[in-house]
């Protein structure tokens, strides 16, 4: 079976019904606590509006797997504490940050969006994996 956290990018891209999700994460090293179990690692999002609507961003869900195949689903209202609205051709763009109790994991998820006579539908976010750099001393 392949290993999905080596062979998953630190960064991913998904396009649904016109909208482009495209995220970068790093290993935040000055956050993290690696003797206590504590990886922190950053990720920055852009959403842009392709399609022909204006589309607002109501809610996330992230799916988050720690190295040892724990699944964490995070669901919450917007990003950030922001539900941006965004006209055709418009970008969003915010960080966050997730924890992990492993050097190692991946997140994935979807973004609900609305149009603007009330039709709500989802959004890919593509896996992209969550890695500490390794030292060896």
């Amino acid at each position: 079976m392949p290993n999905l956290y080596r062979e998953t990018a630190p960064m991913s891209e998904a396009v649904t019904n016109g909208i482009r999700v495209e995220v970068l994460c790093r290993y935040a090293p000055e956050n993290s606590r690696p003797l206590h179990n504590d990886w922190v690692f950053q990720y920055t999002v852009r959403i842009t509006n392709q399609s022909d609507q204006t589309v607002q961003l109501v809610s996330r869900h992230w799916i988050i797997t720690n190295g040892l195949d724990h699944v964490e689903e995070v669901k919450g209202p917007g990003v950030v504490g922001e539900q941006p609205v965004l006209a055709p051709g418009e970008s969003y763009k915010y960080s966050s940050w997730c924890p992990l109790p492993t050097p190692t994991g991946m997140m994935r998820g979807t973004y609900q969006m609305l149009r603007p006579g009330g039709e709500q539908f989802d959004i890919e976010i593509a896996p992209f994996a969550l890695r500490a750099k390794q030292t060896i001393h």
